[in-house]
């Protein structure tokens, strides 16, 4: 959906939204060095890869921390994801950052940043945010509202 973006021409407009789908190919969870400090919640670290679909198209790798008690499905978690692939038409690289929390009940507090001077390749300037949601049925949706310079 255009809001705003590189037009053929070359000039640069503001603003596009890119939506896709992914799947988690791999997720392995990493031993995390014990620490002095103790808190209510067991902290986690894992390492995870996905493949996207849709104008998102590619795969990334993703540093997965977290703070999160699966018996009452409360936490926080924080993820660093280098991304490669195309992204309606533009091909290269980057990093975006995510977050969100869970009290029980779904979602909350949710963030997701494009880490700027990231982008290479047709990519390279991208800039903005986006979000992701996960469906009842298990699929997993992220958009990417973006500029292109």
């Amino acid at each position: 959906m255009p809001l705003r973006g590189l037009q053929p021409n070359g000039r640069t407009v503001p603003g596009m939204r890119a939506t896709g789908t992914f799947d988690v190919v791999d997720f392995t969870a990493a031993p995390v060095p014990p620490s002095e400090i103790k808190t209510g919640l067991p902290v986690g670290f894992a390492t995870m890869r996905k493949a996207f679909t849709g104008e998102i198209q590619g795969r990334s790798e993703t540093l997965f921390t977290s703070a999160f008690d699966p018996a009452s499905n409360t936490g926080t978690y924080v993820a660093m994801e280098s991304f490669e692939g195309r992204i309606a038409g533009h091909t290269g690289t980057f990093n975006f950052v995510h977050s969100a929390t869970t009290t029980g009940g779904g979602r909350q507090d949710e963030s997701l940043v494009i880490v700027p001077g990231s982008g290479t390749g047709g990519l390279t300037g991208v800039r903005g945010s986006g979000g992701l949601t996960v469906d009842e049925d298990g699929t997993h949706r992220i958009w990417f509202d973006y500029e292109l310079s």
